[in-house]
């Protein structure tokens, strides 16, 4: 039977209904043989990929059956169809999927690292990050924390990743030339 849900939370806007209506419910009892949940960050994984891979603008309701897919594709015998429906999206909204779908894939990486203060130090750990082809978003270098020793700076880093083996690539390459990673 339908079940209420009390103000339901999700940027799928397009199924965020807080309790299904008799008619559809009679017919997806009917007619549906499984329906399946999946979560934000699938969510906005499906719409990174659909946008990145596919070049489909895709909203986030229409992007569920990909993340139905990507979250347990062993679940589904092929072929497969996935009925990708509607364009309707914010454009600030989807700027806000978009960089929450690449921080789930493992295209982000915030770091923090403590380095030598003196001159040039930020300039050769930045050199480290050029050699493995990381992309430098934000760096915030602080010099004055009661916690740091007199000659020590604290560097936190936002990178931009080619995924998951990248991120690793990238601390393994600080940590070869020496720096102590807190991630």
């Amino acid at each position: 039977h339908p079940v209420a849900v009390e103000s339901p939370v999700t940027m799928a806007d397009g199924i965020r209904v807080g309790r299904p209506g008799d008619v559809p419910f009679d017919l997806v009892r009917e007619y549906v043989d499984e329906v399946r949940t999946v979560s934000e960050d699938a969510l906005s994984s499906a719409l990174l990929l659909c946008l990145e891979r596919a070049k489909l603008v895709v909203e986030p309701a229409g992007a569920s059956p990909v993340a139905a897919l990507l979250t347990a594709p062993e679940d589904f015998r092929g072929p497969v169809v996935a009925v990708l429906s509607g364009g309707n999206v914010d454009p600030l909204l989807l700027q806000r999927i978009l960089r929450h779908g690449m921080a789930a894939g493992g295209r982000y990486l915030s770091l923090r690292l403590r380095v030598t203060d003196r001159p040039g130090a930020l300039a050769t750990l930045l050199a480290v990050l050029t050699v493995v082809d990381a992309n430098v978003l934000d760096v915030s270098h602080v010099r004055t924390d009661p916690r740091l020793g007199l000659t020590e700076a604290e560097v936190e880093l936002h990178l931009e990743t080619k995924g998951p083996e990248h991120c690793r690539e990238v601390e393994d390459a600080l940590r070869q030339a020496g720096y102590t990673v807190l991630v």
